[in-house]
């Protein structure tokens, strides 16, 4: 599902003097930064961890925001995670382990924000990422493609220097279309989007070797010249009878 909203970058994620998400879903002016701020933190209303240009309201209020506790939008989701964790969690110590997924939780955040992306779920040593809600990008795909391919150079810089006795490296997968986002739980309040789209791209990344991004066949067709060198593959993915195509990327 594509949508028209005009294409806009800041300039740096945290810039934003003003609520992006409220701006978009609302057109409230709820402001984050500078003096008219201030009042509004002593009611515990911040810049949210998911995105800095978003506030809390965003993050926790969801049904206030959009006058219903779920609803169905276009979206590309992200999943990120380092490979063979498992087996790094079973030779490193908490120290060193910590340190590892604290490089890759900060690179990509920093790669998702300046693409206008949340990090809705950090998950230890993976993530999940929505592109187009709550700020709106008209090209969303290719927004969450350009923020994975940082993510790869990003990790890869900073992983690389780690000398585990094998190479560190971060797999990711894209996926786009409807889907379900809301309030699913009566204790916990933040947001979230669950549904088909959401299941396929952890799929997907699921199927990334180290370095690479997976993405499918929707979200390639929407960025076209992010995808141009990229390697076609038929993948079969759990709980999906036919084989899915997707397109491999890996950044340069």
């Amino acid at each position: 599902m594509t949508t028209t909203t005009a294409t806009r970058h800041p300039a740096r994620p945290g810039s934003a003097g003003i609520c992006r998400g409220c701006w978009d879903q609302m057109h409230m002016p709820i402001p984050i930064g500078g003096p008219l701020s201030l009042p509004l933190r002593a009611f515990g209303i911040t810049r949210s961890k998911m995105n800095p240009d978003i506030c809390t309201i965003c993050e926790r209020s969801f049904q206030y925001v959009k006058k219903q506790r779920q609803i169905t939008s276009g979206a590309t989701i992200l999943f990120a995670d380092i490979r063979n964790y498992t087996g790094l969690s079973e030779r490193l110590g908490a120290i060193e382990l910590s340190h590892i997924v604290s490089l890759f939780q900060d690179r990509s955040a920093g790669a998702i924000w300046a693409n206008d992306g949340i990090v809705n779920k950090q998950m230890g040593d993976g993530l999940m990422a929505i592109f187009n809600f709550p700020i709106k990008r008209g090209d969303h795909a290719a927004a969450a493609i350009t923020a994975a391919l940082e993510i790869q150079r990003a990790c890869a810089e900073a992983l690389g220097e780690i000398d585990v006795g094998e190479p560190l490296g971060v797999g990711v997968g894209i996926h786009t279309g409807d889907v379900q986002i809301g309030e699913f739980s009566s204790f916990h309040s933040d947001f979230t989007a669950i549904g088909g789209v959401v299941n396929q791209a952890a799929r997907l990344e699921s199927q990334a070797a180290p370095g690479e991004i997976v993405i499918s066949a929707e979200a390639a067709r929407q960025a076209p010249e992010l995808v141009a060198e990229s390697e076609a593959r038929m993948l079969s993915l759990k709980g999906i009878g036919q084989p899915v195509e997707a397109r491999i990327l890996r950044a340069g």
